[in-house]
């Protein structure tokens, strides 16, 4: 299979702190990639550095081949973990608003996602409770026909049924075309999603290998390596 992603020794400092420290890992088409590791380890900054939206102060990243430039955001469908959008807008404001910046966007999907999700296109983003807002922000995500999808912590603090129906969306959505990074320290149902799995601990790859042949490495679970790689 071909690398959707390439991530090549890449550093990044933010205000003179090291956040990534030679970060090296890829994704190939049609794989579920899990970067696991606890809060403030440099997990949504590596996010940024493939999306673009930082620059690397070492390193180099290649989607679909070509080094990240401006264009690369059309190949990159992005969840964010935080609100995008202003808090006064209607849930239909902002489908529209997202759908102007990305011409892969799918209305249809989305109108799908809308019923599926049950969400109401005339509620206000203040008015959604946070497993609402984490429902509305993934079915954006979800409706581009994107080559790689970032989910940074996808169901971090939502409630069990959210947390269902956010896992049950990305199942479906998953494809041999596309290819899908998701960022976790809760990993949970996420296990059963995973192709490949790296352990992010102080901007460096800890363990990095296929699911499969860490569960059998350790003799255990996705999360029982998790516990015990990051409890030592």
């Amino acid at each position: 299979m071909s690398k959707v992603l390439e991530v090549n020794n890449v550093y990044k400092r933010i205000k003179g702190k090291s956040i990534l420290n030679g970060v090296t890992l890829s994704v190939e088409q049609g794989r579920v990639l899990g970067i696991m590791g606890p809060n403030g380890q440099g997990k949504t900054t590596l996010l940024n550095v493939i999306q673009g939206f930082l620059k690397v102060n070492k390193g180099e990243i290649f989607i679909d081949g070509n080094a990240i430039n401006t264009n690369s955001k059309e190949s990159i469908a992005y969840l964010q973990d935080k609100n995008i959008f202003p808090k006064s807008m209607k849930i239909k404001e902002a489908i529209s608003l997202y759908g102007n910046f990305f011409e892969d966007f799918n209305v249809d999907k989305m109108n799908y996602y809308l019923e599926f999700m049950n969400l109401d296109r005339n509620s206000k983003i203040k008015d959604l409770s946070k497993g609402m807002s984490e429902k509305f922000n993934l079915s954006l995500v979800l409706s581009r026909k994107a080559k790689l999808y970032l989910l940074d912590e996808p169901i971090s603090g939502v409630d069990p049924v959210s947390r269902e129906k956010i896992l049950d969306a990305i199942l479906e959505n998953l494809s041999e075309e596309s290819s899908m990074i998701i960022t976790t320290h809760y990993i949970g149902e996420l296990e059963r999603i995973f192709d490949d799995v790296a352990f992010l601990g102080d901007g460096r790859i800890i363990e990095y290998d296929e699911a499969e042949n860490l569960r059998a490495k350790y003799n255990a679970s996705i999360d029982e390596v998790y516990r015990k790689i990051f409890s030592e």
